[in-house]
């Protein structure tokens, strides 16, 4: 993928123009929505771009494909012609309408694609997944003991995950990215900062504690979203 943000070109010239209008052809002509999407997934190739004021980062760190926040644009540019109970369950519980094996999705998109979307999958949903899965255990501890505020809970698991607390964490972050620090915290900029909290933990950590926490954040997407890899 084109790693450049791209500005919003006149109708119908630019590359993303093309793939657009080759996803509405094929699901006009026929063919199930759901195949086309990934069709179109499979030819894209801008990383990132800005369309009606929206920034679209598909690519996070140069190697993390967020295949969803893709679908959602490609979606929202053909939007009259889905099934809108099909559409919003992929792109708010993930759940496709057609159900593809991994090698399957691999053939559609890619294998290039299919890597980066290993490493957003592990480096982001289920790094995610790890830190509520830890609250919770924090939770049902402080429960047990009665003590049942919610203050610090945030805090403890980012302790026991990754030795230091959110914020600090957060300063690290941005200094080595050479961000400005802020109060708040974009959508774009907490999938960075929690894919960076991922490449964090793997090199500080023991491989046997990186083995267990995967599946940790597995079992708990399993059991909370029904989320799986593809």
């Amino acid at each position: 993928m084109n790693t450049k943000p791209q500005k919003q070109a006149s109708p119908l010239t630019s590359p993303e123009d093309k793939v657009i209008r080759q996803f509405r052809e094929a699901i006009t002509s026929g063919k199930h929505w759901y195949v086309a999407l990934l069709e179109a997934i499979g030819r894209w190739q801008t990383a990132e771009e800005i369309v009606e004021r929206q920034s679209y980062k598909y690519i996070i760190d140069c190697e993390a494909f967020d295949w969803l926040l893709l679908a959602e644009r490609l979606c929202l540019a053909v939007d009259k012609l889905l099934p809108e109970n099909e559409k919003l369950a992929l792109l708010f519980h993930g759940k496709p309408p057609l159900d593809f094996t991994a090698d399957e999705f691999k053939e559609f998109i890619g294998d290039q694609k299919y890597r980066q979307h290993l490493n957003y999958f592990y480096g982001i949903t289920a790094e995610e997944a790890l830190l509520q899965a830890v609250e919770d255990e924090v939770r049902k501890e402080r429960h047990s003991l009665g003590r049942n505020k919610e203050q610090d809970i945030s805090d403890e698991a980012y302790r026991r995950i990754y030795g230091a607390i959110r914020q600090d964490l957060l300063e690290l972050f941005r200094q080595e990215k050479g961000y400005h620090r802020s109060q708040s915290i974009s959508l774009t900029e907490l999938k960075e900062f929690t894919y960076w909290l991922f490449r964090y933990r793997l090199s500080h950590c023991e491989k046997a504690r990186i083995g267990s926490d995967t599946q940790k954040a597995l079992k708990w997407l399993k059991s909370n979203t029904g989320y799986s890899l593809r």
